[in-house]
């Protein structure tokens, strides 16, 4: 049974019920019907016998019977005795035995030699004349015949009807299983073809197939997103170190080919330190964001003075602002506390600031603001530098991306990336408004309570 379709499973039992259902109806309409065809045979008999008293009268000394008195009517025997069983009227079957006792108001059944027979016997008294005996007879087979009638048509009837809940529930099932059938042609497909870009697409449903075609379209989607992140991910990962790496190893050749010049091969063993660097913290955040991805980055949540550690990241931004002549400027509310990992807050902080200062206008200003507003913790840092396209703005998240890389200094484009993943699993977010040519605003906001806990 295992090893049949559902489709078949289905239908099988579908017809199984179907054959059950008929059964228990049929049975029941045959049962029905032979207890009203015997009732119904059961009264006519009783009724014939006594509505007959109304036909039968005194005339003079003689007794007289009405001629519109019936003998015989459907299938019922009708006869009249005096009060010593002589036969006045009347008729019986001739297989009936007619030297059956007279029992008063009883209605009987009477075995026969070759069929029963239901008997109904009433006493009559006319004042005057005496005592006589109304009989009815019917025979018993009559209704039980009837049934066999019925049984045989329903016997004719069952193979047809059998047929029909067979033919119905093939029907029913291969509708109710088409969209499965999509189902399995389109992960059939994906997996022959790997082509993540098709869908299901069954359309709109409100029963749970629809509702799992949806589901695995949205599953799909995401899968294409995440393995298109991946290819692209790969191969600006690859790129980015590509770069240092071949600057590295030139480096090296050239400081070995000239072990003579001791200031060359120091100023290489600079620039291959410098490149190193720059590995070592591309690689660095690489890891981090992978862990992140992958769920295994768990946060080291304290109690952080979030004011304090931005005026540290200020103070440390003019150093760094001030080879660009940008002037810093920081409104932090005092004593604004969360819960979080300072560690990754300060990471925030210090590339927001870093990218300010890294596409700021030489001479421009830069902004640092933190309050309170509820239970949110609202930030921004802003720059009147060169600014970012409207149609480039939802990319500034996606990693390795520069709004215009002839302008950095050496970044790999993995901050924001990292802006939005710390804000994020600090149950926060992070929105950009910016216009080219001046300036960008980033703005984040941090609930005092902290991250949820998984």
């Amino acid at each position: 049974m295992k090893r049949i379709s559902i489709k078949l499973r289905v239908t099988l039992w579908f017809t199984l019920l179907m054959l059950v259902l008929g059964g228990l109806a049929l049975g029941l309409l045959f049962y029905g019907g032979a207890q009203s065809g015997l009732a119904a045979r059961r009264e006519l008999l009783t009724t014939m016998v006594e509505d007959s008293e109304k036909q039968i009268d005194l005339d003079g000394t003689a007794l007289e019977i009405d001629r519109d008195l019936e003998a015989f009517r459907d299938g019922v025997y009708l006869s009249v005795y005096d009060s010593s069983g002589v036969p006045l009227y009347g008729m019986v079957p001739r297989a009936f035995d007619n030297s059956t006792p007279f029992g008063d108001r009883q209605l009987r059944t009477i075995k026969g030699e070759e069929t029963d027979w239901y008997l109904y016997d009433q006493r009559f008294e006319i004042e005057g004349w005496g005592e006589y005996w109304v009989r009815g007879v019917c025979e018993a087979a009559a209704v039980d015949s009837t049934i066999s009638r019925l049984l045989q048509i329903a016997a004719m009837v069952l193979p047809f009807y059998l047929l029909l809940a067979a033919l119905s529930g093939y029907l029913l099932t291969s509708g109710a299983l088409r969209p499965v059938r999509r189902i399995i042609r389109t992960a059939q497909q994906i997996s022959a073809g790997n082509d993540l870009s098709r869908r299901i697409n069954l359309g709109q449903g409100r029963d749970e197939i629809y509702t799992l075609a949806a589901e695995f379209d949205r599953m799909f989607s995401r899968l294409e997103a995440a393995f298109e992140n991946e290819k692209q991910f790969t191969s600006d990962a690859s790129h980015e170190l590509r770069t240092p790496v071949a600057v590295i190893l030139s480096q090296c050749e050239y400081a070995l080919a000239k072990p003579e010049t001791t200031g060359q091969a120091r100023e290489a063993l600079e620039t291959v330190q410098q490149q190193a660097r720059r590995m070592a913290t591309l690689i660095g955040q690489l890891l981090t964001l992978t862990r992140a991805d992958s769920a295994h980055r768990r946060l080291m949540t304290e109690t952080v003075d979030l004011s304090g550690l931005a005026q540290a990241v200020a103070e440390q931004t003019e150093e760094l602002a001030a080879k660009k002549q940008i002037r810093v400027t920081a409104e932090i509310q005092p004593g604004l506390t969360l819960q979080g990992d300072e560690t990754m807050l300060l990471r925030m902080l210090v590339n927001l600031t870093e990218n300010a200062v890294r596409y700021g206008r030489t001479g421009g200003n830069l902004s640092l603001t933190l309050r309170r507003d509820g239970d949110q913790i609202e930030g921004c840092v802003s720059d009147d530098g060169i600014g970012i396209p409207a149609d480039q703005q939802p990319l500034v998240w996606n990693r390795f991306w520069q709004a215009d890389p002839s302008k950095g200094s050496g970044g790999a484009g993995l901050g924001l990336s990292m802006v939005k993943w710390i804000a994020e699993a600090h149950g926060g977010s992070v929105r950009l408004e910016s216009t080219p040519g001046q300036g960008s605003s980033f703005y984040f906001t941090l609930p005092v309570s902290g991250p949820a806990s998984d």
